[in-house]
């Protein structure tokens, strides 16, 4: 029979020189495994791999960006005044200057901030339409989704509630002695399993010629997944705990309608075609 695991590992890689974040790490490998897949999608489609350092940067400072933004937006809109500096300075500056990091990323910010680069990036520099880039781009983005939850969980951070199953997991860190569902490990496989299913979709099949489709398809299944494992994390807002449905949940149903739009677009304008 299984137990429930103690989760105590330290943060991050020692160097001497440098320490290095587990979480930072993760961001990093996401990045560099979503270069590695769309340099073979760019190959793939003879597209000149030139664009594709644009394509990095775009995407780098919009996840960035977004996801931050979206979380002051979404999670703690008192910053704005409060202490509007350490929205996009790695510091706090109330009570005083301390260095945090850069705390606080929204995945549903960060998902319009790509959206936004992405069109800008199909406008100035693939001079194509918006849904090439977008119907390719869902492959490295799920495949990092699923990295960066297995950082918050050797962050012990976005944490699952109480559970008696053997399941669970006992995080250290946040000085308890009971187990927890491990979320983010839910959340991080159901998006490794949607970057295979992607995967299967664009290498395999003729499905990418129907504009929009996987994009469509991807922001459906990304965000249904979401809503359903809010079920089981605890609310990041503790003073909407008492609501029919978590912050998380009421931000992944207009992305979930959304997705069902395009996918009907989509299928339609293949018909149409």
């Amino acid at each position: 029979m299984f137990q429930a695991i103690t989760w105590d590992p330290s943060l991050g890689l020692d160097l001497g020189f440098i320490f290095i974040r587990y979480y930072s790490l993760m961001f990093l490998i996401a990045f560099a495994s979503g270069f590695y897949l769309m340099k073979k999608v760019f190959l793939h489609e003879g597209e000149s791999l030139e664009k594709l350092d644009k394509l990095l940067i775009y995407t780098v400072i919009a996840t960035l960006l977004g996801a931050r933004l979206g979380h002051v937006i979404f999670y703690q809109p008192e910053l704005f005044t409060e202490d509007p500096l350490s929205i996009i300075l790695p510091f706090r500056f109330v009570p005083e200057i301390e260095f945090t990091g850069f705390q606080g990323l929204a995945s549903h910010g960060a998902a319009i901030g790509i959206a936004i680069a992405m069109y800008f990036f199909s406008k100035k520099v693939m001079q194509r339409h918006i849904s090439w880039i977008l119907d390719r781009i869902v492959l490295p983005i799920s495949l990092g989704a699923g990295f960066v939850r297995i950082g918050n969980f050797l962050n012990s951070e976005i944490v699952g509630k109480a559970t008696d199953s053997e399941f669970g997991v006992i995080f250290v860190q946040l000085g308890e002695d009971f187990a927890r569902h491990p979320a983010q490990l839910y959340e991080s496989v159901c998006y490794f399993v949607l970057f295979l299913i992607l995967s299967i979709l664009y290498w395999k099949t003729e499905i990418k010629r129907k504009k929009g489709f996987l994009f469509g398809l991807f922001f459906t299944l990304l965000w249904t997944i979401r809503f359903v494992v809010e079920y089981v994390k605890e609310p990041q807002v503790a003073e909407r705990a008492d609501w029919l449905f978590n912050t998380g949940q009421l931000l992944s149903l207009p992305m979930i309608l959304t997705g069902l739009i395009i996918i009907y677009l989509a299928l339609k304008n293949a018909k149409d075609e």
